[in-house]
């Protein structure tokens, strides 16, 4: 079900050596050994899987040697998640905010550090990584707020001497698959709500940035440590697709969120639902930009570049689809070649501050690009930039703008983790609108415009079919506030902000007769 990585030789004492002289961050985060134990169950880091090896994308070199976690391993930190569910699901929801809070200071002494990990470790460029951990700190603010004020109703009876309540309570052990695209951020999203609101959390994190894992549960575990909770109450278990399998198919384990490709989350839903747990899908995107003939035109060529190119097109939000009206198309697209030429200029190793597009973040998204390169100019497509992999060391590859391809050309309908653009030209907003919603996933959307009307039918029924509906920037960057998460194909799970933190949740409607006689609902009688 999960893609597992390879097994590799343990790295030599003296290549982690020198990983450490390189970038003396790891070891202020506690990657202090050349094998890293990759499980946490609440006492101790000790790990029974394979050993694998962790790689720079921009570069191709071992930074550090993780041993993964085996099925047992996950069995062991599923039990201890579950009986520290006992303690933390006593604790009122402000105590429990107040150690999430803490959590967010901890990220805060620890950002520049960790940021540096995720971006030599994943491939985004500084910026990106340290921005990564600032949002689990605003998740962790944010959470600190719902502690005090997430709540239930009280609804009106019927029946004299009736009151009906409605109560949210926690699930027990919720079970979090985070991808390597943000390795920090998911797990805040899922990790901070889901512990408020009274649950205990047990991480899988991608095999490929099981560094990034390790680092992140130490800072969230010392703070469980500080305050005498169980360390369990936030476990790690990394490893392949068996301990995956095993997290989807344990009964233990109420509530599964996923983030990933569409055609693993299928058979995670799939699994789940197969023993009627609950799932949170957060899945692929085949996201578009609609510029129609009235848009702000400088508004649109600040944004273009971030959001096709952005992470070198590996965020789930990245726009693959863009829809200019044809009076503005050759400007735009005139621009945004331009503009790429720029951004290869500033292409290089992500820790360097002046990077500004990094690699891919693995060999395989190399040849899934090249791969779909040839697809295109095999179907007749026109490669206006890019298209090739770079000459130097590491996963880089071209930012690539795609002419020529009808709407509905497969490859197109096709989501490609890599940074991958195609144009097309549109007459009327109807047949731009009809396109964005042409494809099987429905994540983000976004509509350059001046127009009120424009804007209020995107939004409306006939508008956008996304759960991210955009005006005026980019289909990428979501803040924290907001619910996120994306129809059809993309799962409809809903992560962050909002009423999110009712999936973490069981619902109840409570009944209480508070009077002296029995009333039966709809004024039934039974004498």
């Amino acid at each position: 079900m999960f893609r597992s990585l390879r097994h590799i030789q343990v790295m030599s004492r003296r290549s982690y050596s020198d990983s450490l002289a390189k970038y003396p961050f790891l070891k202020e985060l506690g990657i202090t050994s050349s094998v890293n134990q990759g499980v946490y169950d609440g006492k101790s880091w000790k790990a029974n899987g394979e050993i694998i090896e962790s790689v720079n994308p921009s570069t191709g070199e071992p930074i550090a040697s993780i041993q993964q976690g085996n099925v047992q391993d996950f069995h062991r930190c599923t039990a201890a998640a579950h009986e520290a569910y006992g303690t933390w699901s006593d604790l009122p929801a402000p105590k429990r905010g107040e150690i999430v809070r803490q959590i967010g200071d901890a990220l805060r002494e620890k950002l520049i550090p960790l940021g540096k990990l995720v971006s030599l470790e994943m491939g985004k460029i500084l910026p990106e990584g340290i921005g990564e951990v600032q949002e689990f700190i605003d998740i962790c603010d944010y959470a600190v707020g719902l502690s005090r004020t997430y709540s239930g109703s009280i609804l009106p009876s019927e029946r004299p001497g009736h009151v009906l309540l409605e109560a949210w309570n926690p699930l027990g052990v919720v079970g979090i698959i985070s991808a390597f695209n943000f390795p920090v951020a998911v797990y805040g999203w899922n990790a901070a709500i889901a512990l408020t609101v009274g649950n205990t959390v047990l991480w899988k994190g991608a095999p490929s940035t099981s560094l990034v894992s390790i680092a992140t549960n130490r800072i969230v575990s010392s703070v469980l440590e500080k305050n005498s909770i169980p360390g369990a109450v936030a476990s790690l278990c990394t490893g392949g697709a068996d301990v995956g399998e095993a997290m989807s198919s344990s009964e233990k384990i109420p509530l599964v969120s996923f983030t990933g490709s569409t055609h693993v989350g299928q058979q995670v839903g799939t699994t789940v639902q197969g023993r009627f747990g609950k799932h949170l899908l957060e899945l692929g995107g085949n996201n578009a930009i609609i510029v129609n003939e009235d848009a702000d035109l400088n508004l649109v060529q600040q944004c273009l570049v971030f959001a096709c190119c952005g992470t070198a097109g590996q965020r789930c939000t990245t726009t693959r689809r863009l829809f200019l009206h044809k009076k503005v198309y050759d400007q735009v697209l005139g621009s945004l070649v331009k503009s790429y030429s720029t951004v290869l200029t500033r292409t290089g190793d992500p820790l360097d501050e002046k990077t500004l597009y990094g690699p891919l973040h693995s060999e395989a998204g190399v040849r899934g690009y090249l791969a779909t390169v040839e697809e295109i100019v095999g179907q007749g497509g026109k490669i206006e930039f890019g298209g090739k992999k770079i000459d130097r060391p590491g996963n880089f590859v071209e930012p690539t703008i795609v002419t020529g391809l009808p709407v509905d050309s497969r490859v197109v309908h096709r989501e490609t983790f890599a940074p991958i653009v195609y144009v097309f030209s549109f007459d009327s907003l109807d047949e731009a609108v009809a396109a964005n919603n042409s494809v099987k996933q429905g994540l983000s959307s976004s509509i350059f415009t001046r127009d009120i009307g424009n804007l209020f039918k995107w939004i409306g029924p006939k508008g956008s079919d996304c759960g991210l509906i955009n005006v005026n920037i980019p289909t990428n960057g979501a803040e924290i506030g907001g619910a996120f998460g994306g129809e059809k194909h993309t799962g409809g799970g809903r992560e962050s902000g909002s009423d999110a933190w009712k999936q973490y949740c069981r619902r109840s409607t409570v009944t209480i007769n508070h009077g002296r006689d029995v009333t039966l609902a709809q004024g039934i009688k039974f004498e």
